[in-house]
């Protein structure tokens, strides 16, 4: 056979859309699809974002919060939980009686307010237990701060044998201001706040 025998097949145009490819995208739905894809992308980070910033207010204000409710509510009538003895480190004597306390906690620092009766024996074991002694109070010395009175609406004024001492610690171990009411030597009454910094 012969070049002139093979009959030149017609050359075929390419398909002209008229079926067989998908149709181009007209711009109304492109625009959606890309609206569509830019919410997902805002929602998936702006929404963890967002909780991310209310939770860290939420933080700061929570310690605030918290020491004013304690400080609205009081002192409560009872003993301290062991725990809390322990961070602390306020060794109530076993026969303390009329035993009130309450804990705030801030970012800054935390504090526990703690008031006992006791007897003269009861307050020489709590001195030794906090790394102390009788000698160290101060007579006329009232430790607690005025900011702290004022939480506690303690009354440290005249006409009572007050003595008191601070018994400072390194971070993180808490410092102490203790006074105590000496007026019957039989029947101290003490008033503690240890100061923690976190």
């Amino acid at each position: 056979m012969t070049a002139a025998e093979h009959a030149a097949a017609p050359r075929q145009n390419s398909p002209s859309g008229d079926g067989d490819g998908p149709p181009p995208q007209d711009r109304r739905r492109m625009i959606r699809r890309r609206l569509i894809t830019a919410i997902t992308i805002v929602l998936l980070i702006g929404i963890p974002a967002g909780y991310l910033v209310i939770s860290a207010g939420q933080s700061r204000r929570s310690g605030k919060d918290k020491e004013a409710e304690a400080a609205a509510q009081g002192l409560r009538e009872d003993w301290p939980s062991g725990m809390q003895r322990r961070i602390f480190e306020i060794p109530i004597p076993g026969n303390a009686t009329g035993v009130q306390y309450y804990e705030t906690n801030n970012w800054k620092a935390s504090r526990m307010y703690v008031k006992f009766r006791t007897t003269s024996a009861g307050l020489d074991r709590f001195l030794s237990g906090i790394g102390t002694g009788r000698a160290a109070l101060k007579p006329g010395a009232v430790t607690i701060s005025p900011r702290d009175i004022k939480i506690t609406g303690w009354y440290f004024g005249p006409g009572v044998y007050w003595a008191g001492v601070t018994h400072t610690n390194k971070d993180p171990r808490p410092t102490r201001n203790i006074t105590v009411n000496m007026t019957d030597p039989a029947s101290p009454v003490v008033y503690v706040v240890s100061a923690a910094t976190p």
